[in-house]
């Protein structure tokens, strides 16, 4: 009974830390602009179903695609294993699904054994793809520090929970005399474990078996901190996918009304019409809820940089660094408004303090990042509307483009020519 208090406790402080840092990244998150997506629901369903649960947008690069699917799969399944640590733990039971189960108990024990090993080998790979054959896209600028290590940590806790997983099985000696040592992983580690006494091997097999489910309860308070939190928000991301074609730009409604009424001061204004106090996005508030969950959705795979034609060159723009930017200022911002009861008193930055002009004008707007991204985020949104902010809050522009600006202004065209010498070009010389 101690120990089915102890872990009830346990289980309900893990919940409510998770539950309390998961509603503080929704507050964040519904900081932004409103916006509605309920429209095409079947087609977003879908969406969600062939890109977050099938992983579809993972196949164009096969090697990561396989051994992160082995990762997915494995997360999703060794969860049945877990139910039951979980019922154990409270109940008081030990192995409560084998006497339901039967002879089909061991089989599927054994086949998340080897969807273990794999999720091992898997991990391993992954450690090193980052740290011996060192991939560009993995070791570039933005992935120093803290970005590179919660990669790490996460792989070695993975490997260290599934290690634990094996000896809590290779110890318990009953089970593996009731299953007559079906099991491929821990059969083979049990006799490392033959010349220990029984209690020891009790001992041994509690200790693993707290050691897993504690570790799995931290890893799930680590994961409003990781770049992990994907594995939750993928699906919502990938659901609120954008459905339009990737080329068409959204017009501002408000600069829209705003030129109308200018043309035609005699137009009615519209019902609860409300003059725009800002164009564009000078800090989080002003992008979309949906920009922000992007944000928080990124899983940092580089894939987004690494298509950019604009990094590829030698430009400061990535893609992936305008989505980390974009959650570190927000998480900043969520700070700013905890250690102030509620409210956001200005701290003198905002996220062009974080991206810079030379990062924003190098886009070319071309979506190949959108594309790319295995979650189908969209770092060209933040992007453009950060140049938004620029060029009509800012009169900030390259020079190129305010020549631009000033020719569509002058003679209704891009070009240095005056209307009335448009087709001047059609005289014969």
């Amino acid at each position: 009974m101690i120990a089915q208090g102890i872990f009830a406790a346990v289980l309900i402080a893990a919940i409510y830390l998770f539950s309390r840092n998961v509603g503080k990244i929704r507050r964040n998150i519904l900081l932004g602009q409103d916006l509605d997506m309920s429209d095409r629901k079947p087609e977003r369903i879908k969406t969600m179903l062939r890109v977050a649960f099938g992983q579809s947008k993972m196949g164009a690069r096969p090697v990561p695609a396989f051994f992160h699917l082995l990762i997915y799969v494995g997360f999703v399944l060794i969860n049945l294993e877990v139910m039951e640590i979980m019922i154990d733990g409270l109940a008081g039971t030990h192995r409560v699904l084998q006497g339901p189960l039967g002879a089909l108990y061991p089989i599927m024990l054994g086949f998340f054994e080897i969807l273990g090993a794999l999720v091992l080998i898997s991990c391993l790979a992954f450690l090193y793809r980052r740290h011996i054959q060192k991939l560009f896209r993995l070791n570039m600028p933005e992935m120093k520090g803290w970005a590179s290590k919660d990669a790490t940590y996460i792989l070695i806790i993975e490997i260290v929970l599934m290690a634990a997983l094996f000896v809590m099985n290779a110890t318990d000696r009953s089970f593996q005399l009731s299953t007559g040592g079906s099991m491929p992983i821990s059969s083979f580690l049990a006799p490392l474990f033959e010349n220990i006494g029984d209690q020891s091997l009790h001992t041994i097999e509690r200790g693993a078996w707290w050691f897993h489910i504690l570790g799995i309860l931290a890893f799930l308070n680590y994961l409003p901190f990781s770049k992990h939190f994907h594995i939750i928000l993928a699906f919502p991301s990938t659901y609120y996918s954008r459905l339009d074609p990737k080329g068409s730009f959204a017009n501002m409604s408000s600069v829209t009304t705003e030129v109308n009424l200018m043309m035609d001061p005699s137009a009615p204004t519209p019902e609860g019409y409300e003059p725009p106090t800002s164009f564009g996005a000078k800090d989080v508030q002003d992008l979309s809820w949906k920009n922000l969950m992007e944000a928080y959705s990124c899983t940092e795979c580089g894939r987004c940089t690494s298509e950019c034609p604009a990094n590829q060159t030698g430009k400061l723009l990535s893609p992936r660094k305008v989505m980390m930017d974009t959650r570190d200022r927000l998480e900043e911002v969520g700070k700013n408004i905890d250690s102030n009861k509620g409210e956001f008193v200005d701290d003198g930055k905002n996220l062009h303090s974080l991206i810079s002009k030379e990062e924003l004008w190098a886009c070319t707007t071309c979506n190949a990042c959108a594309e790319a991204c295995p979650i189908n985020i969209n770092p060209m949104e933040i992007i453009f509307q950060m140049r938004q902010y620029l060029v009509m809050e800012q009169a900030d522009a390259p020079s190129e483009l305010n020549n631009m600006f000033s020719n569509l202004e002058n003679n209704g065209a891009p070009w240095q020519f005056s209307p009335a010498d448009r087709a001047n070009w059609t005289q014969e010389s």
